[in-house]
This record gives structure tokens, sequence and C-alpha cells, in this order.
């Protein structure tokens, strides 16, 4: 354990950010989730409403610096993609 007072601050710091970071992630994973499966299911119309759902998810973890701005742009273009191929 650290025995400056900054350092110490840092650790508290740094687990508070790591544990909202991986929330977020969480989330953007979820909600990717949720488009991929309606692909699966081929349901056009809630795989449209879900891409919106999570790309703007994702662009909120990008604003917050969770992923880099390019990451969360190949995201959005991955699911993207997947949705316009539907028929």
């Amino acid at each position: 354990m650290a025995n400056i007072k900054s350092a110490k601050k840092r650790i508290l710091v740094n687990r508070t950010k790591a544990e909202r970071n991986k929330a977020i992630k969480s989330g953007v994973k979820t909600a990717m989730k949720k488009v991929l499966a309606a692909v699966e299911a081929g349901d056009k119309a809630l795989a449209q409403e879900a891409l919106v759902a999570a790309t703007a998810t994702i662009d909120k973890a990008a604003t917050k610096g969770v992923y880099h701005k390019n990451t969360a742009a190949r995201k959005v273009s991955r699911l993207a993609q997947a949705v316009n191929k539907m028929a």
C-alpha cells in the first residue's frame, strides 16, 4: 500500500474510473448484442431500432474517453453493415 497521500488518492481515483469504464463498456457490449440478436432473428425493424440505440451508446463511450474515436467508429460501422446486409 502507498504511504504518500497523493499516491493513495491516485489509487482511489483509478479504481473509481476503472469501475466507471467497465460499466460503460458493459453497456456497449449489451447494446451490440441486441443489434446482432435482431439481425440473427431477421427482424429488420427491431435491428434498426437497436442500431440507433447502440450507436448513441458507443458515441457516448467515445466522448467520455472510454473508447478511441476510431474504435467507436469501427464498432458502429460493423453494426450498420450487419443491419444493411439484411434484405
